[in-house]
């Protein structure tokens, strides 16, 4: 995996326990990247040293695409990447992070219909509005500081998908649309080790909306913790982090696996 940071999230250790389960002498390498200047570098070493395949993190799910040779319809529409598949000597650019938060949020509440507001709308959060419109929510605000990007996003997602898509600024608290059903925080705030809460209104959040979080580490952000407080249900990242990883690992390697497989090593990943 490319990134920066990625000392803290638990994916090698999950993957390193699905291909021993499935016994295959592989491992799986975080890369930090502190450089985008390095990140071209980076890509074209994956391939000539014969990599089978690697994933794309914060901040380069977006740069990273002039580095590859083509890219899925999927990367096209949403404009980021987030694993690489080798086809024929070709690097090629996927994108399943939205398809991944769907399946984890299908596993608590039905999205289609519902008013949904995302903060933040970096490169998990594009593909993440995309497919949440793409599953049927009746309508959806992006929450973002800077304007041009929520604005580029919403406009994004209409165009795609047809949904009603709006931005809202993002300045101190934030406080979501009246009637939001599922609030999905897509930034950094969260993660270990700095553990920044996001700064949402909680007395403008009904005790039946879904509240899901991306961050993997910890597996209960403060985001959750509030929201628990407030009687929420709650999807958190690392089921998201399940449901993509499984995708991405029968692309590698042709073999479909179980999911309990998965549950199992990221479990004991995040207890070590």
């Amino acid at each position: 995996m490319l990134g920066h940071p990625v000392a803290e999230n638990p994916i090698d250790r999950m993957f390193d326990a699905v291909y021993a389960h499935y016994g295959l002498n592989w491992q799986f390498w975080k890369c930090d990247i502190g450089s985008v200047e390095d990140l071209p570098t980076a890509i074209h070493g994956a391939k000539a040293l014969g990599f089978s395949g690697f994933c794309i993190t914060v901040p380069y799910k977006i740069t990273s695409i002039p580095c590859l040779d083509a890219v899925d319809d999927d990367v096209r529409v949403i404009g980021a990447a987030n694993y690489v598949t080798f086809e024929d000597g070709s690097m090629i650019g996927h994108n399943n992070d939205g398809k991944g938060v769907v399946k984890a949020i299908h596993k608590v509440t039905p999205i289609a219909g519902k008013r949904v507001a995302m903060l933040g709308a970096g490169g998990a959060g594009r593909a993440m509005a995309v497919e949440i419109a793409r599953a049927g929510a009746g309508r959806l605000t992006v929450v973002t500081r800077r304007e041009a990007q929520g604005r580029e996003v919403a406009d994004l997602v209409h165009r795609a998908t047809g949904v009603p898509t709006e931005w809202l600024g993002w300045k101190g608290t934030v406080t979501p649309p009246k009637g939001t059903q599922i609030l999905l925080n897509a930034t950094h705030l969260g993660a270990a080790p700095a553990l920044e809460p996001v700064p949402v209104d909680w007395n403008s959040i009904a005790d039946d909306t879904t509240v899901v979080d991306v961050i993997t580490n910890p597996r209960i952000t403060p985001f959750l913790e509030a929201a628990r407080g407030k009687g929420c249900a709650v999807v958190d990242g690392v089921e998201m982090l399940v449901q993509l990883a499984m995708q991405i690992f029968e692309a590698w390697t042709s073999i479909a696996p179980d999911e309990q497989v998965f549950q199992k090593a990221v479990a004991a990943a995040l207890a070590e």
